[in-house]
């Protein structure tokens, strides 16, 4: 059974800035894609940035600002959140996703707040 454990996460300051970790662990030994979604209230969850095949994506509206980085080694995923904005608030989720089985698992989700 893989479980996806993420840390990192709480009320920070506009213009302040957060790390978050995700740790996987159980039965797979390697993810073919590694990243974060977010979920603000009310609204639907959306693509942060992500790891595939060793390629970084971004959503626009954190380009820049954010950078996200993996340890193959330990299966660890953390996204680096620098010069946060009030609209970054919300419950960033991590996500590993295997080939065999097709499948992606989640984490149970970490609430950032960026308030004064």
């Amino acid at each position: 059974q893989v479980q996806l454990v993420e840390s990192g996460g709480g009320l920070v300051q506009p213009g302040g800035s957060l790390r978050l970790s995700c740790a996987a662990s159980g039965s797979i030994s390697s993810f073919y894609a590694m990243g974060w979604y977010r979920q603000a209230p009310g609204k639907q969850r959306e693509v942060v940035a992500g790891i595939t095949w060793g390629i970084t994506n971004y959503a626009d509206s954190v380009k820049g600002r954010f950078t996200i980085s993996r340890e193959n080694a330990k299966n660890t995923v953390a996204l680096q959140m620098n010069s946060l904005k009030p609209e970054d608030t919300a419950v960033y989720y991590c996500h590993a996703d295997t080939l065999v089985p097709r499948h992606k698992y989640w984490g149970q989700g970490t609430q950032v707040t960026v308030s004064a």
